[in-house]
């Protein structure tokens, strides 16, 4: 795991975190609020809806009534995605984590179950206190062969 990880917060500029993905060559940042307690991260799968924009939901009209085919509320949230200006806007919420004394088997598992590329690191307190990559855990299974 990677200790003490950048961190960002809500009300960052998006421009300020894209840059900080970009410099550091790094897919994602935990995003924590004014106590440091995780609220969200942000990742390179979160930034491309600000290049890829939202197609609206398809939907049928009957008698003067319209009816989705899709869930229209996913359309909002991914269009509040693509407009959005702060990390807070952009960021996806309610992150899955790991505790410091988990095995990395069981992270490997969460990671490919959930289809996940990292794992924020929370102490007992929920503070960040890392960050668990698939990279990490590739770098593991090598130091172990």
């Amino acid at each position: 795991m990677t200790r003490d990880p950048i961190l960002a917060r809500p009300e960052m500029p998006l421009n300020e975190a894209i840059k900080i993905l970009a410099d550091r060559r790094i897919s994602g940042l935990p995003v924590v609020d004014e106590n440091n307690n995780l609220v969200g991260v942000i990742s390179e799968t979160d930034l491309m809806w600000q290049e890829t924009g939202v197609t609206p939901p398809a939907y049928i009209m009957l008698l003067d009534s319209v009816i989705y085919l899709e869930n229209p509320s996913r359309y909002e949230r991914d269009l509040h995605k693509a407009l959005g200006q702060t990390v807070g806007e952009v960021m996806s919420g309610e992150p899955v984590t790991i505790a410091p004394d988990k095995p990395v088997r069981e992270a490997a598992q969460l990671m490919h179950e959930r289809s996940i590329h990292r794992l924020p690191v929370l102490d007992t307190s929920g503070k960040v206190i890392g960050i668990l990559t698939r990279g990490d855990i590739i770098r593991a299974m090598a130091a172990e062969a």
